[in-house]
């Protein structure tokens, strides 16, 4: 087992902490404030083929492996997970599933230009609409109908909570078309943000994250053809759990940098905050809070390039990237608190970015499968 990086996954790691530092950092407060969202920075990423990092060159990819995502990952949500969280959504579930599932027609039309994060010039990204008023977690209750009119389907529904909801081009939607059949008649379909029907609604007030775009999309009669289908019939339903499994390296790794970058800060501020006469990494309880974090982070850090690596070698990664969110995120959620306290009052203002940190950790234990979830897919795997 070699625990070393490629001269070119160090490259990629070392060119996403650059990007981090001199493009996100940045207005990343104003951002977080306003909640406005970085489109600028996702262009750049775009540019530099951050956008479809895993995406077969042939396809308008960057043709990396799963390891350089996660690392790329960790880099940019060290700085702004709203950033990352785009990225991630874009990568983990648009491309994949359209590389993974997608027919040959629908891979040129919408997988390349996706991959390649512009079409024309323009931002061009994906959404991937699973969630809905009634159905988080319990993702069999679809209440989104698409019925089949012979050439094509009516899409009728509103789904929520949806990452790049106004700033997407291209949905990739989950909706019952056969009750009757429980899971078997879920179907996923390619949807167009500027077709008749398709309704962008208000943007979510968040605690968090708050720069990334997050919408309820509604859908009113609106026609996709069969063509938009995404496998046989029946199918949506595999295809959302397969998708979201890969998902969720992606959002361990977010957590991982989020929880790095509020380590780093810690680490960083315990060495010139005096108290007590010495700075305070001189007293033994800063430097146990330090040294639980650094082990914690160390921890999160391995399960996310297990979970990767096994990726990459076509192995099954349902447990390894369900141990990494679960464990990431609860040691985001963790290490951000302890930063806030490790700067004490400074750490409660805005300026000096920990507060947002542990903001933003907190929805890596609920999306893409929270928690809860996460430990039903663990035992189920252990207990067969």
């Amino acid at each position: 087992m070699l625990f070393q990086l490629t001269e070119e996954q160090q490259m990629i790691r070392q060119a996403a902490r650059d990007f981090a530092v001199n493009e996100c950092l940045p207005g990343v407060i104003e951002r977080d404030e306003l909640q406005k969202f970085p489109k600028e920075q996702i262009e750049k990423l775009a540019d530099l083929g951050f956008m479809g990092m895993m995406v077969k060159q042939e396809y308008g990819g960057s043709g990396m492996d799963t390891i350089s995502y996660v690392l790329a990952m960790e880099e940019i949500s060290k700085i702004d997970a709203s950033v990352s969280v785009c990225v991630s959504v874009n990568n983990s579930l648009v491309c994949y599933g359209l590389q993974e599932y997608g027919s040959e027609e629908q891979k040129k039309k919408y997988l390349t230009p996706l991959a390649q994060g512009k079409k024309n010039g323009e931002l061009y990204i994906g959404a991937f609409l699973l969630s809905e008023p009634e159905a988080g977690s319990d993702a069999t209750s679809q209440r989104t109908t698409a019925e089949d009119k012979g050439d094509h389907y009516l899409l009728n529904g509103t789904k929520n909570w949806i990452t790049n909801g106004n700033s997407a081009s291209v949905y990739l939607v989950i909706a019952q078309t056969d009750p009757g059949k429980g899971s078997r008649g879920i179907n996923a379909f390619i949807v167009e943000k500027s077709w008749p029907g398709v309704a962008v609604g208000a943007k979510e007030n968040k605690l968090g994250i708050r720069g990334s775009d997050t919408h309820s999309i509604l859908f009113n009669d609106v026609k996709v053809p069969k063509e938009n289908r995404i496998g046989e019939d029946g199918f949506g339903f595999k295809f959302a759990m397969k998708t979201l499994a890969g998902g969720r390296i992606g959002i361990a790794s977010q957590a991982l940098g989020i929880a790095a970058g509020a380590y780093e800060l810690a680490l960083a501020y315990s060495k010139q905050r005096k108290a007590f006469g010495t700075e305070i990494m001189n007293h033994q309880i800063i430097q146990f809070k330090l040294a639980d974090m650094a082990t914690r982070i160390e921890a999160a850090r391995l399960l996310c390039l297990k979970a990767a690596w096994e990726k990459d070698q076509h192995l099954d990664y349902t447990l390894s990237s369900s141990m990494a969110k679960v464990f990431a995120s609860e040691t985001a959620m963790w290490t951000a608190t302890e930063a806030v306290q490790i700067h004490g009052g400074y750490g409660f203002v805005k300026e000096y970015h920990v507060e947002r940190l542990m903001r933003d950790a907190k929805i890596t234990q609920i999306y893409e499968g929270t928690s809860e979830v996460q430990r039903i897919v663990i035992s189920r795997s252990i207990l067969k």
